[in-house]
């Protein structure tokens, strides 16, 4: 796990607004302090998931975090709230039309700042 001070020191190379500000709420809360320190990581580290491998990876009504992005390769077949960093345009429709639930992370940052539930898929 990285040390808070590491985290902010990557977070000055941010450039994307959405992630530093997701890697700042986290930060501050310290149930968030793992998957920040994923985050604030280099670009090339970032964790990339198709549907199928979350769909393989997770249970009926699961609560699942993604540090990254999701793509659209492959179906979900159950009903999931997928929590992610960003969404594709395909992923996001597939996801919708399969009655998931599609959260942002610094979302559920807000709402669950004690990050209860959630299973976090690499």
């Amino acid at each position: 796990m990285k040390s808070k001070t590491k985290i902010s020191k990557q977070l000055k190379k941010k450039s994307n607004s959405v992630l530093a500000e997701t890697i700042l709420a986290g930060k501050k809360q310290e149930a968030w302090v793992q998957i920040v320190g994923m985050l604030s990581g280099p670009r090339r580290k970032r964790i990339c998931l198709n549907l199928d491998e979350i769909d393989a990876n997770s249970k009926e009504g699961e609560n699942v975090l993604i540090p990254g992005k999701v793509l659209s390769q492959g179906k979900v077949n159950k009903k999931l709230k997928v929590i992610a960093l960003d969404f594709s345009e395909k992923a996001k429709e597939k996801l919708l039309s399969e009655k998931c639930q599609v959260t942002y992370i610094i979302d559920e940052i807000k709402s669950n700042a004690s990050a209860k539930g959630i299973k976090i898929l690499k």
